[in-house]
């Protein structure tokens, strides 16, 4: 049986101001192009769906026009939510669609009921999982200890009763320790919605999102597929992909298909003298792609950003490293804090106006509030 995995399409975003609905909607046609050249049984899309809880008109438009070309090739298709992803609005209408082939993971109850498929080895069963928090888990399984992200998952996949005599795949979105991370994803309260794999031994195939780079999570089977497009320059150096994943008798069989952008996202580097000479833009062949500009001129350049656009027309991004930046830190510094969850800021305020660390107690008290107020501003 074959499956292709995707994740976190993000569909609605935008990326320092610059609207990414022509890139997604032409790597969602690629995507389908895929799929006709693959014939899969099913695409598992492993939540974020959707940049924001209320994303815009034309984003909802793009994604019912791909789940109806999916179903158009007599598909089975399975969406969760992701943190991006408002669960309601992802699971309105599921019990309808089901019909047709589109499976939508629930909001989170305490309880997930499997899809079976069949083939010549006998049957997978799909297991969903929305992206969950502990509390989440915690108002439907009060007698059970959970404090932790692992702690959620780990009583959420044991309340799902799998039957592991039989081949399991589980969709799901969370961050699983160890995964690399990039700029573009949403950074959580000091990492402590990091995921043990453990939580998922006995799984034939875990179908991950979150993290937009594509990689497995300390076995082949354990994967996140990535964005099909890049969100950030972090990711100037990843290889764009779907995931293609065979199950048949024994083990996976997991290979890549690379995807193609229309614009690809670069860096470039130089005075302004130099990157503006003709002879220099002529050869260039990073001029069309989305770019970040690091000037090294030791003073501004008066109206940079836009005498720049006029040769480089998807110039997202302006900075500047000289002898003044560097002095200041800024280059190397200017992230540090957005890198940082509210947690270890607070931590790091913490200990600086104190001189000494936050005691246990304080710390387990300080992420508990910090997840309230995050899930109230949902």
């Amino acid at each position: 049986m074959k499956f292709i995995h995707l994740s976190d399409l993000h569909l609605g975003k935008r990326v320092h101001e610059f609207s990414m609905y022509d890139e997604q909607k032409a790597i969602l046609e690629q995507i389908l192009t895929v799929v006709d050249g693959e014939t899969p049984d099913a695409v598992l899309i492993a939540g974020d769906i959707y940049d924001k809880t209320v994303p815009p008109a034309e984003a909802v438009r793009l994604f019912d026009e791909f789940l109806f070309d999916l179903v158009s090739r007599r598909l089975q298709v399975f969406v969760v939510s992701g943190n991006h992803d408002s669960p309601e609005r992802i699971a309105f209408g599921g019990r309808m669609m089901a019909g047709a082939g589109i499976h939508l993971s629930p909001v989170y109850d305490g309880s997930i009921q499997p899809f079976s498929m069949t083939d010549a080895y006998g049957t997978v069963n799909i297991y969903m999982l929305p992206f969950i928090k502990p509390s989440h888990v915690r108002r439907y399984f009060e007698d059970e200890d959970i404090v932790t992200y692992t702690d959620a998952v780990r009583v959420a996949v044991k309340h799902m009763n799998v039957n592991f005599r039989e081949r399991n795949i589980l969709v799901a979105h969370q961050f699983v320790t160890g995964a690399s991370r990039s700029d573009s994803e949403e950074i959580s309260v000091g990492g402590s919605d990091n995921v043990n794999a453990s939580v998922f031994e006995g799984f034939d195939y875990v179908a991950l999102g979150h993290i937009h780079s594509p990689q497995t999570c300390g076995a082949k089977h354990i994967r996140y597929c990535g964005t099909p497009l890049k969100y950030s320059f972090s990711e100037i150096r990843d290889v764009k992909s779907l995931t293609v994943v065979e199950i048949g008798e024994g083990d996976p069989l997991v290979r890549t298909v690379p995807l193609t952008p229309i614009h690809d996202m670069s860096e470039i580097r130089g005075s302004f003298e130099e990157i503006t000479d003709p002879l220099y833009c002529e050869n260039h062949s990073q001029r069309d792609h989305y770019l970040r500009i690091v000037l090294t001129d030791e003073y501004d350049v008066p109206d940079a950003v836009g005498r720049l656009r006029l040769i480089y027309p998807n110039l997202m991004y302006l900075e500047y490293d000289n002898a003044r930046t560097r002095k200041n830190n800024r280059i190397a510094g200017a992230s540090r804090a957005e890198n940082k969850s509210v947690f270890a800021l607070f931590a790091e305020f913490y200990e600086l106006r104190n001189n000494a660390p936050m005691s246990p107690e304080q710390s387990e008290y300080m992420r508990a509030l910090i997840e309230t107020v995050e899930e109230k501003a949902l």
